[in-house]
């Protein structure tokens, strides 16, 4: 994590100094004329802090900030945008005793950077969120830990407040991740089959899947998390547009219910590596594009027949099968090649999905 440490008074520059010793990835900025106080590694500021901190927001993943927690908020409020985007917030006293988790505690991690600072300085951690002060998991927590995708975010709300009331909630997890990681400490029940987990008296749903699910399943009261487990393999003429890309993956994956936010990369072969309308396809999807040379899509046995096209292009027998089967690291096809226009494309699931 990059944090941004900020001091505005003498003894918060030495304990920002002594916070900053502790952090990798810190930069620490202190009010110019404290500079002294604060020893050799610090990014000194004159003017409006205001100014600092937002320059500083769109691009730091949390602040640790030395000074009243009122300054902290109408600072920042004007820059709040959505408990997945807003950066981890810490605010400690003048005299180190508090370590406040004001923002983003879950998700941004700013309950683990406030627990780092108080172990740091010899502070109290303060920590507000409701799970973690009845000692209870959270489901977002759960995501950010296991890399899953949030589908709905407004619902993990809900979710949890099932969980601080004792309610009973309805799991259909094909990972078993969801099992092992409450240990039994609240209230869950494990199904096999989505229609099983409705039927039931649950009160609330939790769905791990990486497959979109009719409309008659849905409910306000249903978090589904989503593994990106998904790979796509891509094969493609030289020119050929993001567009052309899109359509053909959007139409194949809705085509087989499968949810995009499920896409863990996008694999091809070294000779596409700079394609450019590959690598505004991988970029529009926030998605790594893998290539692979074509000595290693040869080692992988694929259903198709060889492309005799991709043989005299590249020297290599297929492209989009392989390649998704290299970048799934063991895992099956859901969709073996399909060849439309200029774009091939294949989709596997890696294991233990």
């Amino acid at each position: 994590m990059r944090i941004a440490i900020i001091a505005i008074t003498r003894n918060g520059a030495r304990l920002g100094a002594q916070i900053s010793e502790g952090f990798s990835k810190a930069d620490f900025y202190v009010l110019q004329k404290f500079a002294g106080a604060a020893g050799k590694k610090t990014l000194p500021f004159i003017g409006e802090l205001k100014e600092l901190v937002r320059r500083l927001w769109p691009e730091t993943e949390g602040f640790v900030f030395i000074m009243a927690t009122g300054i902290v908020v109408r600072m920042i409020a004007p820059l709040l945008e959505a408990k997945d985007k807003d950066p981890a917030v810490v605010v400690m006293d003048d005299g180190g005793r508090f370590a406040i988790s004001l923002l983003s505690g879950h998700l941004g991690g700013a309950n683990e950077l406030a627990g780092r600072c108080a172990f740091l300085t010899g502070a109290r951690e303060v920590i507000t969120t409701a799970t973690d002060a009845n000692n209870l998991p959270s489901f977002d927590m759960l995501a950010k830990e296991e890399g899953w995708v949030i589908d709905e975010l407004s619902r993990v709300k809900v979710l949890n407040s099932l969980l601080l009331e004792g309610a009973e909630i309805a799991v259909v997890d094909g990972t078993g991740r969801v099992r092992s990681r409450f240990h039994g400490r609240c209230p869950l029940s494990f199904f096999d089959t989505y229609i099983e987990a409705l039927q039931s008296r649950a009160r609330g749903y939790l769905f791990v899947t990486n497959r979109q699910l009719p409309l008659q399943v849905q409910s306000e009261k249903l978090l589904i998390l989503r593994p990106q487990n998904l790979v796509l393999g891509i094969g493609c003429n030289s020119g050929t547009p993001a567009s052309e890309i899109e359509a053909l993956v959007v139409a194949n994956m809705k085509r087989l219910f499968l949810s995009m936010k499920s896409l863990k990369c996008v694999a091809s072969a070294a000779a596409k590596a700079t394609e450019p309308g590959l690598l505004e396809f991988a970029e529009r999807y926030g998605l790594p594009l893998v290539c692979y040379e074509s000595e290693e899509l040869n080692r992988i046995t694929s259903p198709s027949p060889p492309s005799t096209h991709a043989l005299a292009a590249i020297g290599a027998v297929g492209v989009a099968e392989p390649a998704a089967l290299l970048a799934s690291v063991g895992g099956t096809l859901l969709l073996k090649k399909v060849k439309s226009g200029n774009v091939t494309m294949a989709i596997a699931e890696c294991p233990d999905a």
